[in-house]
């Protein structure tokens, strides 16, 4: 990018700074005896064009909305439209979410995200024995259709995007969601919004399953298979790396694990014969912004230029369509502390800044009081106008890439993208050249939760030792004590719930509930799409439970390995 001369001169006037002006000031020491980000990565003191002096302009960095996409995937980015405020909202009953959704989009969130609990989340109803206790508390409870009825009553879900952050049960939801849509009189190819989906994800880090890894695989293809046909408006997966770096890992691990969870996605749709610049455009992702705010614009601008080279170079896409990537962000909730909760609004908003100038498409800001119970009306206001005023007041929505250029940025975004490949490049060698087969080998051998611990592991180890500074934690304590209104799910949740699902039960066409189970029993045996005959079954009132149960008779429950070296 330089002039060879140019770059000698500058060279030059570097270790001149270095030995005149930097090192009478290195005498008095640093703050720091390490500059590192929050996944351990060295920063270095200054950046100069001798950095990137290796760097091909229109092959690494380009234009806005051109290949390789480094600078955004569209050439306006938030000066055609802001990004998509999209907060997560569930808990309790469908009235009770119903009722938060409605305040939200008063509010002026222009998308919903909807939390499950976790009875809804591993694919059991709320009458379970083992959904004692958690009905409605971590998010809301969806059994039936009729849930689902309630959930979205007053909303036009022709009008509005909706993400449904759920995995092994995804498909039974999404089949509720098309169920609706059909009765609301929306077509269905109008109809959008997000399903997470992201089963290998699960394995990985977040350790909600239902059945084993590959029968897995092959239901998420389905509903691939079946969006791309029914529903192209609609994303049937965000590729979630949010998870994994929940879990621990670093950066690059995070983008690592989550690009090779895609590709391997790909590898299996274009194994079912699916043509890849069909279906590949209706993959989303889905991210962590953590507070090392460089390098979290580094991880976003290196993962938008391999996933469109790779898509390009191994698996043969040619639509522009199918070469961007595009990706939801989350707030790192596990940077949130209990102590001093008002201080995780700076930590938000530094996130929030972060994936804005890396360019995301959609967001979600968590709120402060997250480490002690899901989030109050208050501090959800408090994180949606966090992004309001990012959006409207604080300017850096109105210029493109303003990172792009920037010395640091692009010498972390080159090195970003060289240690990421190097995983993605370990994982596809495990699976003989195939990186699905080399996620599954990874997840089988216990690859993935290796490399996550041990991240996990040095990190606490710098908080613990003084290196890591948690302001509030083991810096600038305080003696307190936190006067924070916090949520309280209503005791009574389960009660009411559970008499909607008798209700339900009591009133269905039982015969018809069991054709239709039949059916989907029959679909996985002929290795049909199981899609139609779920939609067939909702539509009839089968629960969650129900269905759920049909594949674990037909495949069995997964159970990981343990004690894996």
């Amino acid at each position: 990018m330089f002039d060879e001369e140019d770059l000698a001169e500058i060279r030059g006037e570097r270790e001149r700074w270095e030995d005149e002006t930097l090192e009478p000031f290195l005498e008095r020491g640093e703050r720091k005896d390490d500059f590192v980000t929050v996944s351990n990565h060295e920063v270095d003191r200054l950046y100069g064009p001798e950095d990137i002096a290796e760097m091909d302009y229109d092959e690494d960095l380009g234009l806005p909305g051109e290949p390789p996409y480094t600078r955004g995937v569209y050439p306006t980015m938030y000066r055609g439209r802001t990004w998509t405020m999209r907060q997560f909202a569930g808990f309790g009953t469908a009235e009770e979410t119903n009722e938060r959704f409605h305040y939200l989009i008063d509010e002026g969130q222009t998308g919903l995200s909807t939390a499950f609990d976790m009875p809804s989340l591993m694919g059991i109803d709320s009458d379970h024995p083992m959904s004692e206790g958690e009905v409605g508390k971590e998010g809301v409870a969806v059994d039936t259709l009729r849930d689902m009825e309630i959930l979205f009553d007053g909303i036009d879900i022709g009008e509005i995007s909706t993400s449904f952050t759920i995995n092994p049960s995804a498909p039974v939801i999404y089949a509720m969601y098309i169920a609706l849509a059909d009765q609301q009189g929306v077509p269905r190819e109008e109809v959008r919004g997000t399903l997470q989906n992201d089963m290998l994800k699960e394995f990985i880090a977040q350790k909600e399953w239902v059945i084993p890894p590959e029968p897995s695989l092959d239901v998420v293809t389905d509903t691939i298979e079946f969006a791309v046909e029914e529903t192209p408006k609609l994303h049937p997966v965000s590729v979630s790396g949010y998870h994994i770096r929940e879990a621990g890992s670093t950066a690059a691990q995070e983008a690592a694990f989550t690009l090779a969870d895609g590709f391997a996605y790909v590898e299996d749709c274009l194994d079912r014969g699916m043509d890849v610049d069909e279906f590949a455009p209706l993959l989303s992702f889905f991210f962590n912004s953590h507070n090392s705010i460089f390098e979290e614009i580094a991880k976003f601008r290196a993962s938008r230029r391999i996933w469109a080279r790779v898509m390009e170079e191994w698996y043969g896409a040619e639509t522009d369509a199918a070469k961007r990537l595009k990706f939801h962000t989350q707030t790192a909730g596990q940077s949130l502390t209990a102590q001093q909760p008002l201080n995780n609004i700076v930590r938000t908003t530094v996130q929030a800044m972060a994936a804005v100038l890396g360019g995301t498409q959609s967001l979600h800001t968590n709120s402060y009081d997250e480490a002690l119970a899901l989030p109050s009306e208050d501090a959800v206001r408090v994180a949606l106008r966090t992004q309001q005023i990012l959006a409207e007041e604080s300017g850096i929505a109105d210029i493109v890439d303003p990172m792009g250029g920037s010395f640091a940025i692009e010498k972390l975004t080159n090195e970003m993208e060289a240690e990421i490949m190097a995983y993605i490049e370990e994982i596809k060698e495990m699976g003989d050249g195939s990186v699905r087969d080399g996620v599954l080998e990874g997840i089988e051998q216990g690859y993935f939760h290796r490399e996550i611990q041990e991240a996990s592991y040095q990190y606490q180890k710098r908080v613990d030792a003084g290196k890591e500074t948690v302001v509030g934690v083991n810096e600038y304590q305080i003696n307190e004590d936190p006067d924070t209104d916090i949520l309280q799910v209503d005791p009574e949740t389960r009660d009411r719930q559970l008499n909607r699902l008798e209700e339900v039960k009591d009133e269905r066409d039982d015969a018809a509930v069991e054709d239709a189970l039949d059916d989907i029993s029959e679909a996985i045996e002929n290795d049909e799409n199981v899609m139609p005959a779920i939609i067939d079954a909702v539509k009839a009132y089968a629960t969650m439970g129900e269905i759920m149960a049909v594949f674990e008779e037909h495949h069995g429950a997964y159970q990981e390995k343990i004690g894996l070296a």
